[in-house]
């Protein structure tokens, strides 16, 4: 008989976990010469902005916005552990579902303690999103509910996989942040697995009013997400001014393919799964994920 996903995914996890408090090098010393992420994907990159910057500034402005991503994924795995934790609140403690939802709610506990500790190792401010938006997400877990939670969970978890995927392999960055990527690449994948199963399980049956408040609520918490990935304050830095940065970033064409490039294969999930209509493509759009 074949196993279902919770049960393989349960596996899974059984064979392949890491623990950052034993299998990262905290008191590697940082190398000034090594920048925090790959440079061609960060918000100023080919902009005027960019081009008057020092070599030294714009290592230490990769340091900083790489904490920014580090800190908004932080805060959005709160919100995860939350929405999924109410869920388990009325499963069956006895079902593979239940069991691999505790699990992973673990495995987000590790990875939050995880992007804690690098952004501590860099030194610099663990941004967070703007604080509008962190009032925002104490309503999500509460509000954001059945396929719109676990496709919320997806994109987010996949628009960083794939910048993650690159990041580990990049000998330009630092150690530390290459093997934080490569830690949450490899377990991601399985809560990447679980929502998805989540979206197709919950959305099958869904029409009419209820199928559209799923579609609204995906896109709206999908677009504080993206848009929140890099805090404007990260700017400061570097001696730009916080509203200078953000329009020469939400204006930079380099940024914008990013963004599309983080966000093709979740969106394109959500088009086969109902979940992104023609009528919510301008929310998307504004959300930088689609072009």
């Amino acid at each position: 008989m074949s196993l279902s996903v919770p049960e393989r995914l349960l596996k899974s996890s059984a064979r392949h976990s890491y623990d950052p408090e034993v299998d990262i090098d905290w008191d590697a010393a940082v190398d000034p010469t090594l920048w925090g992420m790959q440079p061609e994907r960060m918000s100023l990159y080919g902009t005027e902005l960019w081009e008057g910057l020092t070599p030294e500034q714009r290592v230490t402005l990769s340091n900083h916005e790489v904490a920014s991503i580090a800190s908004v994924g932080l805060w959005f795995e709160l919100i995860l552990m939350q929405m999924m934790l109410r869920d388990a609140y009325d499963d069956d403690p006895t079902t593979a579902h239940m069991h691999y939802a505790l699990t992973e709610v673990a495995d987000e506990c590790r990875h939050s303690t995880m992007f804690g500790k690098s952004i501590a190792h860099l030194d610099v401010p663990a941004y967070g999103p703007p604080a509008s938006v962190h009032r925002l997400g104490r309503l999500f877990h509460t509000v954001v509910r059945g396929p719109s939670a676990y496709a919320s969970i997806l994109v987010a978890e996949e628009i960083l996989d794939t910048w993650q995927r690159e990041v580990m392999k990049d000998e330009r960055v630092q150690p530390v942040t290459r093997m934080v990527a490569r830690i949450h690449v490899l377990e991601e994948a399985r809560h990447m697995t679980f929502a998805r199963d989540e979206v197709r399980r919950q959305v099958a049956g869904l029409s009419g009013l209820a199928l559209l408040k799923q579609q609204v609520l995906t896109a709206q918490t999908c677009f504080m997400v993206a848009r929140s990935l890099v805090n404007p304050e990260v700017y400061r830095s570097v001696g730009i001014d916080p509203r200078v940065g953000r329009r020469a970033a939400l204006g930079n064409p380099h940024y914008r393919a990013t963004m599309q490039w983080m966000g093709e294969k979740p969106l394109a999930f959500l088009r086969e799964n109902r979940l992104l209509p023609a009528h919510q493509e301008k929310t998307w759009r504004g959300s930088l994920l689609l072009g």
